[in-house]
């Protein structure tokens, strides 16, 4: 593996492990460790000029959000995501966001309202400019700012943890066409029914947003692989030419 992250800052107020962690997960989502490659604990910590030990933590703690795997006898590797995971994964997280909306739509206080309200204008700007990196952003901010209206810490933590598992596919099933319009409409329909108060509509709005936004990235998926099938097939027709 050729060195491709950066040095540590050993400047941040964080604990070492925790910058560690940080920066491999980023490597993970930015494409720059790839699903399928093997970790090395000794070249990572090289690459960042750290010791082992921060390298062991960042790691453990990466398995136990899946972005890692460990495989006995034959070590560590970035996680493959497959359809079967990815299905998996939104059938957990459309009933999980299905409950902390419905939470969210009893507990929520008027600044948090506001506040969500606020940063659909934001993202609506954010569309019109077509800045992808802060429509993600902000759209992390918005749901982050649900989920602690939901009242709830440990339903929290469990959808933090699937939705970062998705992170990396964020950008791409974002920039799938029409889908950013569609995301705006779908989150106003979940705020309207927050503000109004009313469970049933907050859950069945939560639960479309996640459907969608399911169907999205695996129709984002399947277009990013077609051009790489369209050229083998046309390599082997020119192959057959050949011959």
């Amino acid at each position: 593996m050729s060195s491709r992250l950066a040095p540590i800052k050993l400047d941040s107020y964080q604990p070492l492990r925790e910058v560690v962690c940080e920066s491999l997960r980023n490597a993970i989502r930015e494409g720059v460790l790839k699903p399928g490659e093997r970790i090395m604990e000794i070249q990572l910590a090289e690459e960042l000029g750290v010791s082992r030990t921060p390298v062991r933590e960042a790691i453990r703690k990466l398995e136990l959000e899946g972005y890692v795997v460990m495989m006995p006898r034959r070590g560590t590797y970035v996680a493959s995501m497959s359809i079967r995971d990815i299905n998996e994964i939104f059938e957990i997280r459309t009933a999980l966001e299905s409950l902390s909306n419905g939470l969210a739509a009893d507990h929520i206080t008027d600044e948090e309202l506001e506040h969500l309200q606020r940063l659909l204008v934001v993202i609506g700007g954010y569309i019109k400019e077509g800045n992808i990196e802060k429509i993600v952003e902000t759209d992390i901010e918005f749901h982050d700012v649900m989920y602690h209206a939901a009242r709830n810490q440990r339903l929290v933590g469990i959808i933090s943890n699937l939705r970062d598992q998705l992170t990396r596919f964020r950008t791409l099933s974002m920039s799938y066409p029409g889908r950013l319009e569609e995301t705006l409409e779908e989150h106003k329909l979940i705020v309207e029914a927050i503000a109004n108060g009313d469970k049933r509509a907050a859950s069945r709005a939560a639960e479309r947003h996640m459907e969608n936004s399911e169907k999205t990235l695996l129709k984002a998926m399947e277009a990013l692989q077609k051009p790489g099938d369209e050229n083998k097939k046309g390599k082997a027709k020119t192959k057959k030419a050949k011959e």
